[in-house]
């Protein structure tokens, strides 16, 4: 039987054990319970109940000078930690809670998305809308320039237009002014022609050789005349006689008789057909296309 000190010192020996294997075992279902704790609610301030035994500090004064430290004992393997015990069972209300939290959650989500959709719409159509008010300002600006254009292309080529009837008009105006000036100058120097003609001919059929022309044909005709019954002594008639260069009678017309009888007229006009030709003037310059001849039988 071991004295009684030894009995004491070796009985507070384990009892320190004993305690520190205490201290460490709630430590470890302190961890254990917070790990928990914290993984299935929000953190919680918790205390932390520590079973130790109370020593009397005078039992400490009376057990005498600590005894030498023996050697440790061996080391134990460690104990197994316990099993994860599964969760425990969740509260219905609190379930029913987080139900509602969450479906509460996806209306919101739902109701910002359909938002957020419906403003991506409106701003689409807005979008749309500016982009055809522009098209249609842009295709008014275009149509306003082309009408514009056209306008100025139909003004410049009515001008041009106008300028080519004025200018058209202004010179045919001038071509008429110049044929009728034209015409008028032909017309003075026909006139003139005319004039010195007849002049030329009024002098020539007064001169003495035209008269002695004129006396060689009323011969002829005569000679070529066959006088009819009726007709009576100092008969006078005015022949008009056409003729063409070279004396060849182209018409005869009796113009009057002193005698109104149509077989005189009718044996004259034969007599001038069988004179033809009829004798050349002594001057070509003499020569009449239209003669007028009294014709006076002897």
């Amino acid at each position: 039987m071991p004295p009684p000190r030894q009995k004491s010192l070796t009985q507070g020996s384990w009892r320190a054990v004993a305690l520190s294997v205490l201290l460490h075992v709630g430590i470890v279902a302190a961890a254990v319970y917070g790990w928990f704790t914290w993984k299935h609610k929000p953190p919680e301030s918790n205390m932390l109940a520590i079973e130790a035994t109370i020593i009397d500090e005078r039992a400490l004064k009376n057990a005498g000078p600590p005894p030498k430290p023996e050697p440790p004992p061996p080391e134990t393997a460690p104990e197994p930690e316990p099993e994860e015990q599964g969760p425990p069972a969740p509260d219905p209300a609190e379930v029913e809670k987080q139900k509602e939290e969450e479906q509460q959650k996806l209306e919101e989500q739902k109701k910002a998305e359909e938002q957020k959709k419906a403003e991506e719409q409106q701003k689409a159509e807005q979008e749309r809308l500016d982009a055809e008010k522009e098209a249609k300002k842009e295709a008014e600006k275009q149509a306003a320039a082309k009408a514009a254009a056209e306008k100025a292309a139909a003004e410049k080529a009515a001008a041009e237009k106008k300028a080519a009837e004025k200018k058209k008009a202004d010179d045919a105006a001038a071509a008429k002014k110049a044929a009728e000036e034209k015409a008028r100058q032909a017309r003075e120097a026909e006139l003139r022609r005319s004039m010195e003609a007849e002049e030329r001919g009024n002098a020539i059929r007064n001169s003495d050789e035209a008269a002695r022309w004129h006396a060689q044909i009323v011969a002829r005709i005569t000679r070529a005349w066959i006088k009819p019954d009726s007709a009576r002594p100092g008969v006078t008639c005015i022949v008009s006689v056409s003729q063409i260069p070279g004396g060849e009678v182209t018409a005869v017309r009796v113009n009057s008789c002193s005698v109104d009888d149509a077989a005189l007229r009718q044996s004259v006009e034969n007599a001038v057909y069988s004179a033809s030709p009829l004798p050349p003037p002594p001057d070509p310059a003499l020569f009449e296309r239209n003669l007028e001849l009294t014709f006076a039988p002897q």
